[in-house]
């Protein structure tokens, strides 16, 4: 034999054994299609095949075969997205495949192809009774992903004797459906799924069993993530043909610099094992993401990744750990935690523990979790924490790492859906929204200003000042109407100040001497740009004052939330000026902050901004909204505290919100808590000698301050009163009024007095809530509560008490977190509450043993007979 020979022969036998330990799996099934042409094609790492001379195709009248799109993007793959297939009515493609489990991927480059615009690509796609997309909007979702291409890779069963169906429907008349390639590959039926005796389940978080992946289901690839170092390509996978993203910054949130790569095994000597050999590439486990070797930063601080979901769903996770750090060599050298969606899903992970103590075989940790339905965002995060163990007897490190990360949606029960909703339209700089000239038009302009106005708002404070106190002398009581603006030609005034409300003769437009130097004055054709002519795919949100629209303004740069007053709105103008009024001139991190308003051609519209989590009632029942742990609860609880504080005390005179309720709280993507709805606020008494001011009575059932219901006397005292009920919706997660209750539960107010003085507190707290509350924080927030709630007034804390007080209550739940380390999940409640009369935090001291008696049996809504709010 010849050296050549031999040469040939050696590197023959090498790349079979390369070949055999890249590809682990070899797919009984391989379908590659590229849509809309003929012939085959390579594209580097697959051969395509065109559909368009092939039987798998059918149905789909007026289909058309395209041979590139209008303008070919050149940053866009030519295969297989040079072509597509589509059609303005329903078309299948059916594949003749062995049973068992498949992925289904689908690739889509959505663009403008001769006919067929863009933005009219709106379909569903359905398979084997599962519905993949369901009216999808094919430009929003590229747009929202600010991608030129979509993706989406499913995992479906096939039974025996069953063909795979993929079914292509158009949504509207006037919308089409279409498609530029298609891949079916089998794949190991104990890869993803998992029967229901299987010990080797998914760990659902919340409970004791294990979550079975079952065939009846099918799976949506959300996320499939390399830590710590660049994407694996598909050719490179085990011969599934999966992408391994590289992992991107956007998901991780950075606490400690720190958090670099680990550089587990740059030069691929290493031995790694994994078993069995098709579950991910070796690749996969050379490098990963740590938390560094900081010890003192790391005790401080986690490692935390937040991946964009749809609601509603359950997911399962399968997070991938190889340990090669060549410091780790025993069980307890690394410990850390893991929380998923802020639940605990281990106490103890310990790779070296998993493996057996070796290093270098990699495992794997599969969980569940469900997303519960959440109304007021289309997209939630979910996240994925990880938190070292401190450096003690139980772990030598103070680290966590994570080598790769797995993330599936599974289908709806009965329903057989894995379709989420499309994202909202999404404003950039070419859709040419005007930007309105003055005042926040940019950061730039902002910056401009800062120093005029610093030299200037003194003056303008005291200006205003004065003339807040001389127009609440000489308010009128009534405002024109929306219906009698084009009536009017008198100047009306209002508690702020002369308001003219004028017509022109040349169009109904008017036109208000509101405070555009204190906020903007948009003009209805920036309103109609910002919510693109008020489309009702985004409305957010219904109240009484009308639709509540998400609305992109600045260029499209800058969301916000847009209230519409609606012709039959009980609120009206009166409201509306006094919001704007009133909130132009507050400013604090804990109230919502008004950007502008539109009055003209008889809209009255408020713009704000944007708060992604929405009220505050919407997070604790009557939602499908996941419920909030007791110590975010806490927080909003000071939040909203502070925020009435600043309201009472911050400027010169007292302003009173009269409509302190869980509506009103907004919430926004940090959960920060903030007042919103100042439309029935007042100025609280000007004068010394005065306690209290007399007004008609406004606001909310259930939320009213009794003394101020039955005298007509409205104090600070009773946003306190109305606060201490919406402690209580906090702590009870029930409505302050249920009118199909027993007579005893119908009032919150008057249910928590009657178990407060059984003691059976304990038995009506909100369930999520059992054994998450520490004892001296659980009597505490009770205590604070009764407080708020006394007969008298004039014995209710302040709100500034009630912050300090709060304040406590946090730290009482904190000292008890940290010393165990971890959450509370204590198996019950104290078994019975102390009822205490003097409680002293710091210098403030509250006395109600007095009126105790009476709290206890008062009923204040016993002469209530209209129950509508307002």
């Amino acid at each position: 034999m010849t050296f050549l020979s031999i040469t040939f022969l050696t590197l023959f036998f090498l790349l079979l054994f390369l070949s055999i330990e890249l590809q682990a799996y070899t797919p009984e099934d391989n379908f590659t299609i590229s849509c809309g042409t003929t012939g085959i094609v390579f594209d580097g790492q697959r051969t395509w095949t065109g559909d368009a001379d092939t039987k798998y195709l059918s149905g789909g009248q007026g289909s058309t075969v395209l041979t590139q799109a209008a303008t070919q993007d050149p940053s866009v793959n030519q295969v297989p997205y040079t072509t597509a297939r589509l059609s303005p009515s329903q078309f299948n493609y059916s594949f003749p495949v062995s049973a068992g489990p498949k992925f289904v991927r689908l690739f889509f480059y959505p663009a403008d192809y001769p006919s067929f615009p863009r933005t009219h690509a709106s379909f569903s796609v359905q398979s084997n009774g599962f519905t993949f997309l369901k009216g999808f909007n094919a430009s929003l979702n590229a747009d929202a992903e600010a991608t030129k291409t979509i993706f989406r890779e499913y995992v479906v069963n096939v039974n025996d004797g069953e063909i795979l169906i993929l079914s292509f429907t158009p949504s509207q008349p006037n919308s089409y459906a279409f498609i530029n390639g298609i891949e079916i590959l089998s794949m190991p039926s104990d890869l993803y799924y998992t029967s229901a005796t299987d010990s080797t389940g998914f760990k659902f978080l919340g409970s004791t069993t294990l979550y079975s992946v079952e065939t009846r289901f099918a799976l949506q690839a959300e996320y499939r993530i390399k830590m710590g170092g660049q994407e694996i390509s598909p050719l490179n996978d085990t011969g599934l043909f999966r992408k391994w993203a590289g992992d991107e910054e956007d998901y991780l949130i950075k606490q400690n610099p720190q958090n670099n790569d680990l550089p587990a095994d740059t030069d691929g000597k290493m031995n790694i094992t994994v078993n069995p050999d098709y579950v991910a590439p070796k690749e996969l486990y050379r490098t990963a993401r740590s938390m560094g070797t900081n010890a003192t930063l790391n005790k401080i601080s986690n490692l935390t990744w937040e991946f964009p979901v749809d609601s509603g769903f359950t997911y399962v996770l399968r997070l991938h750990f190889c340990e090669l750090d060549p410091n780790i060599n025993k069980d307890g050298d690394r410990v850390f935690f893991i929380y998923i969606a802020s639940q605990l899903a281990e106490n103890h992970a310990d790779v070296m523990q998993w493996s057996h103590h070796q290093k270098g075989l990699a495992v794997q940790r599969n969980y569940a979790v469900l997303i519960p339905k959440d109304n007021t965002q289309k997209k939630v995060n979910l996240s994925l924490r990880m938190d070292p163990y401190a450096t003690n007897d139980k772990t030598t490190y103070s680290d966590a790492f994570l080598n790769g990360l797995e993330i599936f949606k599974i289908s709806e029960a009965g329903s057989n859906n894995l379709a989420g909703p499309n994202p909202d339209p999404v404003q950039t700089p070419h859709n040419n929204i005007p930007a309105p000239k003055g005042n926040r038009s940019s950061k730039s302009g902002t910056t401009s200003i800062i120093g005029i106005v610093a030299g200037v708002v003194s003056g303008v404070v005291l200006i205003s000042l004065i003339i807040l106190f001389l127009i609440v002398f000489f308010r009128r009581k009534t405002i024109t109407t929306p219906k009698d603006y084009n009536k009017s030609k008198s100047s009306a005034t209002s508690k702020w100040g002369p308001l003219s409300f004028t017509t022109t003769k040349s169009t109904t437009t008017t036109k208000s001497s509101l405070p555009s130097e204190l906020c903007r004055n948009f003009s209805l054709a920036e309103i109609e740009a910002a919510t693109n002519n008020f489309d009702d795919v985004l409305i957010i949100g219904v109240g009484g004052f009308g639709h509540v629209y998400k609305g992109y303004i600045d260029g499209g740069f800058t969301p916000v939330a847009i209230k519409r007053l609606k012709p039959d709105s009980q609120q009206g103008a009166n409201e509306f000026t006094n919001e704007i009024e009133m909130l132009s001139q507050l400013r604090h991190l804990h109230l919502v902050s008004l950007i502008g308003y539109c009055n003209e051609n008889y809209e009255m519209i408020l713009v704000y901004d944007f708060m992604a989590r929405g009220t505050l009632r919407q997070h604790l029942y009557n939602s499908d909204n996941p419920p909030v742990s007791w110590k975010q609860r806490l927080q909003i609880c000071i939040g909203a505290a502070r925020g009435l504080h600043y309201l009472h005390t911050g400027g010169k005179h007292t302003i009173i919100h009269r409509d302190v309720k869980t509506t009103n709280i907004l919430l926004d993507d940090k959960w920060v808590a903030k007042i919103s709805d100042f439309g029935l606020s007042r100025i609280g008494p000007t004068s010394i000698d005065k306690s209290h001011v007399s007004t008609v009575v406004k606001g909310s059932f259930g939320y009213l301050d009794p003394e101020y219901y039955k005298r007509y006397r409205l104090t600070e005292k009773s946003d306190v009163y109305s606060f201490g009920v919406v402690l209580f919706e906090m702590l009870c997660a029930r409505p302050p009024l249920i009118h199909t209750a027993e007579m005893q539960q119908v009032s919150l107010a008057n249910w928590v007095r009657h178990c407060y003085q059984s003691g059976t507190m304990t038995q009506i707290v909100d369930p999520t809530l059992k054994g998450r509350i520490t004892p001296e924080c659980f009597n505490k927030f009770c205590e604070i509560g009764m407080s708020c709630l006394l007969e008298d007034a004039t014995q209710r804390p302040s709100m500034n008490d009630v912050v300090g007080m709060l304040e406590f209550a946090l730290q009482l739940q904190e000292s008890v977190e940290n010393e165990k380390g971890e959450e509370i999940s204590c198996d019950t409640f104290t078994s019975e509450l102390s009822v205490t009369t003097t409680s002293t935090i710091e210098d403030h001291s509250y006395h109600y043993k007095d009126s105790y008696n009476t709290l206890l049996s008062w009923n204040p809504f016993s002469e209530i007979t209209d129950q509508n709010p307002r």
